[in-house]
């Protein structure tokens, strides 16, 4: 939030459009490459294929595509994982 406030001010109908897009952007950049958000890193968490390797490029999209939609954080399974994560073939893991 605190990036969407530089380019936007707060109650201006363009701050509601640019707040899910730095998540998106932030989602996409730093889960292939550092393995997750800044806020799963400082809490000790990763995103990882469930086969293993490397994430790629195309499950971050779809898990985030998925995440700013809302609706699939909220639905889980009995192993936890969100349905944004099953679609991708991705789990969170903590190390």
């Amino acid at each position: 939030m605190l990036v969407a406030l530089a380019f936007t001010p707060y109650e201006s109908f363009e701050y509601t459009w640019v707040t899910p897009l730095v998540f998106a952007v932030l989602q996409i950049v730093f889960i292939p490459t550092i393995g997750g958000s800044l806020g799963h890193r400082l809490f000790g968490m990763r995103v990882i294929p469930l086969e293993g390797g490397w994430i790629g490029l195309w499950r971050p999209v779809v898990r985030t595509a998925l995440l700013v939609v809302v609706v699939p954080a909220l639905v889980w399974d009995s192993d936890q994982r969100g349905f944004h994560d099953k679609v991708a073939g991705t789990v969170l893991i903590r190390y």
